[in-house]
């Protein structure tokens, strides 16, 4: 439908050499597509499944704190608040700092990981000590999608949105999950009310009261 559109605006344009007519002018909405969300035992299951420890932090990260691929590939080791229990997420998509949850379960795995690797700058580092690369952690997410058997068409950002998923089944407002995701408008963090099971669970199908 696009494309016919805007063969019709050129010949009106570029060979009739006429003005569009404004019933051409017409907005094609793009078709609306539900996030894939992993369930909670999906992600356990790859959490465990992942023995380095570098890739286990990352995908508990991502998970535990609703972070951007490049969100975590940013990350120093001053934005770690372990007293406070925060992370300090600096200059994200829409260009504003904000402070995301640190679980505890990931601050445990954290310590195990400053044990292990040192890191200087970056707290998830490549080979040299310079940030880790993004093809690096989408493989890190498949390896462990295969080997926790999870056929799901899932990606890295699957985590983040699992995390805002799994917050809105259990009740949180989403207002805090707006800004929890660093969302600018509330309307974009609404999606996840269309995967959410805590409303659909509430609802029983008319099939269940027939006598068969």
């Amino acid at each position: 439908m696009k494309q016919v559109l805007a063969s019709i605006r050129f010949l009106y344009q570029n060979v009739l050499e006429k003005p569009v007519p404004k019933s051409l002018n017409i907005k094609i909405k793009k078709p609306q597509t539900l996030p894939v969300v992993l369930s909670k035992e999906e992600v356990g299951r790859l959490i465990k499944v992942t023995s380095n420890m570098k890739h286990k932090t990352i995908l508990l990260l991502i998970y535990s704190a609703g972070l951007r691929l490049g969100e975590l590939l940013d990350l120093r080791i001053g934005d770690i608040d372990s007293k406070r229990l925060k992370i300090h997420i600096r200059q994200a998509k829409g260009k504003k700092d904000r402070y995301v949850v640190l679980s505890e379960k990931l601050l445990n795995i954290l310590r195990e990981y400053y044990k292990i690797y040192a890191p200087k700058d970056y707290l998830i580092a490549g080979a040299k000590g310079g940030r880790y690369s993004d093809k690096s952690v989408q493989s890190v997410m498949k390896q462990a999608l295969k080997k926790a058997g999870i056929r799901k068409k899932a990606t890295v950002h699957t985590l983040r949105h699992s995390f805002a998923t799994h917050l809105l089944d259990e009740g949180t407002d989403i207002r805090f999950i707006q800004e929890l995701l660093g969302h600018v408008r509330l309307e974009t963090t609404q999606i996840y009310t269309h995967v959410s099971s805590r409303s659909i669970n509430k609802i029983k199908s008319p099939a269940d009261s027939l006598d068969f």
